[in-house]
């Protein structure tokens, strides 16, 4: 487990200037926690809690049964599009504790008139460099304080000096290795993706250092030569793929803007080149380390498209599919890779610096659970689209390759989470693949990748009124510069049980306990993932009801009497067993999350769910940040046939003050469009002559009553009659009237968020 201290970082070990794992500190004998500015705070869209207080004891935290951890999202773009100013660090360099390497934060304390500062984290106390010093006001606080955004501020960024550098910032790199076997031709993946990667050159990160290269493949491994001056580029092919070798490997990997014109030919040839091929098998293995050789020296991001399960060469799966065992403990092993291949070349391509996003369009069994693998570890993302069909899956997929292409990318990363002495982080949760005990190794972070964890006690009882949690990215710019991201946050802590209870975010702790019983499932079965959940709800809402004084009997702990007050007997749920005692406002809406968690994909039993589903179900859930994972589980429905002339129109309604719109249902989007009523989900609100949208943030469902008004079936398709009509010919209208109109702008407003790579909804009938 990491340790919450690091020692000083060795010469030639780890990440530079990320510190060390190393034994906690010795205690001191007091740790001071003066003037805590609880206005301080990382903005929630980057940093979620699942409790605002930490108990202030183990037997506490085992009494309040309170999930203790954080959802994390390190490079959210800001409400209002807000930049976070990069500090350049002066002549004293960047201040570090000298024991556990923790940065500089606005939650330590200054001592001897500004000379010393005291870390939060380990309490070390440590000298201020003299060009870093200042003089302390009468509140004990440095007079420059607000002019530095590392002590005024929860989030800061650094230009990282050359220490912190392994090598020189290597040019942003895209690799796209593409399956061209007949599946692929014949669903018309291959114009969608060429379409999709054309669209995104102008705006990949890095221009114009940017390098992109190409490599297909089906029952052999096809290279391309893009050599700027080449009117066309020169395809190698490979058929030996047990002695694999790599042609012309310096014009693999070309500089875009000197070779634009090549690349420009080739993607336009692409979904034609391959009309003719026979080849029904694919050879993943060989393909994935050809395009290692070629981009090892460099790393980047390599984006893989894949049709059939790979049958060919290193790497080679075979059908596991088993129906007799869904729905069984045994289902398990059907969520677990086959096969180490894809873990250990994974890892290879992590230390490389290879991030691999990977996009699944498969029509039988395709073994996600080992291919997802490679995503999972080098801190990519797995994208499916079973059955995919160019026309209605097409706008979908290519606007989620756009985003995945152009969206803000941190190179070469690691993490680490640091928190004061007396509680540890106990577990991870994401895309990642972690070095040592606690750097988590990340090729690429981008804006849309999430982590979670967990905060566990490490002593009985908290030294402090106060602990702290600090988040270290260390990552190179597109733009080739070295940074590093902080994130400081102070949570106070609490000695009453109520006052814990009551500080929890349901939504977050929802999110948290997802990861946990996912984390759980795949290391034993799916029947204790659901028990887990269920027991925590349990715990959670039982401790809530106990209050703060639990009842003892001769100086132990006991637990309630049977009866009533009094110890007459009284009705069971009566005022004796707190029966009768409301749940806490925050937490009426943890049971209807946790059972609509049990329900969902990733989680529900039955032989329903097919395993490549439930997989990429459960790879969704796991690098989902809190809202998402909130809709993804309960999804919203919203009744479309009696809408208000207002919905679908940008509201007149500002935004709340405080910038959090997670749980503002009433608007979506950037123009916030007003969106119509959001209905419970019980089927007593369908309704034979209604219209309902149903949106779980992944895919968008437009339920139609038989009995709908024809003058609205008519303007949203075109017809008076869904009777006897073959759906899938039945498109629905974006435009031509206003009920049209106003329900596009609907869909397209709830895919927006706060970055200019908007996703497109597949809407299914």
């Amino acid at each position: 487990n990491p340790a919450p201290a690091m020692q000083p970082q060795q010469p030639g070990m780890g990440q530079p200037g990320m510190g060390q794992p190393g034994i906690a500190p010795p205690a001191a004998a007091e740790i001071f926690q003066e003037n805590i500015d609880y206005s301080i705070r990382v903005p929630p869209e980057i940093l979620r809690l699942a409790s605002k207080y930490v108990p202030a004891s183990a037997h506490l935290g085992h009494q309040t049964k309170v999930p203790l951890g954080a959802v994390i999202r390190p490079l959210a773009p800001l409400k209002g599009g807000e930049e976070i100013a990069p500090v350049q660090p002066g002549a004293a360099g960047i201040v570090r504790c000298k024991r556990c390497r923790t940065y500089i934060n606005a939650f330590v304390t200054f001592v001897e008139n500004g000379r010393r500062w005291r870390c939060n984290i380990c309490s070390q106390l440590n000298e201020v460099p003299a060009p870093y010093f200042c003089h302390l006001d009468e509140e004990g606080r440095r007079r420059d304080r607000d002019s530095r955004p590392e002590l005024s501020q929860g989030i800061v960024e650094y230009i990282a000096p050359s220490e912190y550098m392994v090598r020189p910032p290597q040019p942003p790199t895209y690799f796209f290795v593409i399956d061209v076997s007949a599946a692929s031709v014949r669903s018309g993946m291959l114009g969608a993706a060429a379409r999709a990667i054309s669209a995104s050159l102008d705006s990949l990160p890095g221009s114009p250092r940017t390098q992109v290269g190409f490599l297909t493949f089906d029952d052999s491994v096809h290279y391309y030569s893009l050599k700027s001056g080449l009117s066309s580029p020169q395809m190698l092919v490979v058929a030996d793929l047990v002695e694999l070798f790599v042609p012309a490997p310096d014009d693999l990997l070309v500089n875009l803007q000197e070779s634009r014109d090549v690349v420009d030919v080739f993607l336009e040839n692409l979904p034609t080149m391959f009309d003719g091929t026979t080849a029904e098998q694919a050879c993943l293995g060989p393909a994935l380390k050809a395009a290692f050789t070629v981009s090892k020296h460099i790393g980047g991001k390599m984006c893989v498209f894949q049709s059939v399960l790979p049958t060919l060469g290193d790497g080679a799966l075979v059908p596991r599919e088993n129906v007799g065992i869904m729905g069984t403990p045994d289902e398990i092993k059907l969520l677990r890779p086959g096969t180490k291949w894809y873990n250990d070349t994974a890892v290879e391509f992590s230390r490389a610096q290879i991030s691999v996003d990977m996009f699944l369009f498969p029509r039988a069994y395709v073994d996600v659970a080992s291919l997802a693998d490679l995503p999972r570890i080098t801190a990519g993302t797995l994208h499916t689209y079973p059955g995919f069909d160019a026309a209605s899956d097409g706008p979908r997929f290519e606007s989620e390759l756009r985003r995945a292409l152009t969206r803000h990318t941190a190179f070469e990363a690691v993490m680490r989470i640091r928190c004061t002495r007396g509680m540890r982080i106990s577990n991870f949760y994401g895309n990642f693949f972690v070095r040592g005990t606690d750097l988590l190794a990340l090729p690429n972070c981008t804006s849309d990748s999430v982590f979670a964890f967990d905060l566990q006690h490490d002593e009985q009882s908290l030294g402090s009124s106060v602990v702290t949690i600090q988040s270290a990215l260390l990552y190179t710019s597109s733009e080739g510069e070295r940074r590093i991201r902080v994130l400081t946050q102070a949570i106070p802590v609490s000695s009453l049980a109520s006052e814990v209870i009551g500080s929890v975010d349901a939504d977050a702790a929802s999110a948290l306990l997802a990861k946990q019983a996912l984390d759980i499932g795949l290391k034993t079965n799916l029947d204790n993932a659901r028990n887990k959940l269920q027991q925590a709800c349990v715990d959670l809402v039982r401790a809530s009801k106990e209050g703060d004084r639990p009842r003892t009997v001769s100086g132990y702990a006991a637990p309630p009497p049977m009866g009533g007050q009094g110890g007459h007997p009284g009705p069971q749920g009566g005022p004796g067993d707190n029966g009768d005692k409301p749940l806490p406002a925050n937490l009426e809406l943890l049971p209807l999350y946790t059972l609509a968690l049990m329900k969902n994909v990733a989680f529900r039993g039955g032989t329903d769910v097919h395993p490549d589903e439930r997989v990429q179900a459960m790879h969704r859930l796991a690098g989902m940040g809190v809202a998402e994972s909130k809709h993804f589980v309960y999804p919203r429905m919203f009744s479309v046939h009696d809408m208000p002339p207002s919905a679908g129109l940008p509201s007149n309604t500002p935004p709340p003050e405080d910038g959090d719109e997670d749980n503002d249902d009433a608007v979506a989007g950037q123009d916030r469009i007003e969106l119509p009523r959001v209905l419970n989900l019980t089927v007593e609100r369908l309704a034979s002559d209604g219209i309902f949208l149903l949106d779980n943030g992944v895919d968008m469902f437009l339920w139609v009553g038989r009995s709908s008004d024809p003058a609205i079936l008519n303007s949203l398709f075109g017809t008076n009659s869904l009777e006897n009509v073959d759906m899938s010919q039945v498109q629905l209208r974006t435009s031509g009237n206003d009920l049209a109109s106003r329900l596009h702008a609907i869909a397209c407003a709830l895919r927006e968020d706060d970055t200019p790579q908007n996703l497109i909804a597949k809407v299914t009938i």
